[in-house]
């Protein structure tokens, strides 16, 4: 089985509803956002999935968010713009652009160096 991943980087805004602390106000982040997908077959020249491909499909997901205010894009403008929601969110809309031999396996995010979440189906 491979496993294949690619990282992004964006930059949001956002400010958590119903929070008590200093999250309620709008504050930054650099957003890393890492995708893995597994494949147990390789083509004949030995590749699973072009990584450029991989870089355009989370791109299509994530590049609405970048250097913007979370809270007001869909669905966020309703939901509160969590590290939890958002990646789950991520995985829900790229789960179904893989196909055949590929399959999404994990999406992580990283809002600080120190604070990641991670979401895949079980």
């Amino acid at each position: 089985m491979y496993t294949l991943s690619v990282e992004k980087v964006i930059s949001t805004a956002h400010q958590l509803r119903d929070y008590n602390g200093p999250c309620a106000r709008v504050h930054g982040h650099n957003w890393k956002i890492r995708l893995e997908i597994q494949s147990e077959e390789i083509d004949e020249k030995g590749i699973a999935i072009d990584f450029t491909e991989l870089d355009k499909k989370l791109l299509e997901v994530i590049g609405p968010f970048d250097h913007q205010l979370i809270n007001s894009v869909p669905p966020f403008d309703k939901i509160n713009p969590t590290a939890e929601n958002l990646v789950r969110f991520v995985f829900n809309q790229l789960k179904d652009k893989f196909t055949g031999h590929l399959t999404l396996k994990k999406v992580s995010i990283w809002e600080t160096e120190a604070y990641m979440v991670s979401y895949e189906e079980s």
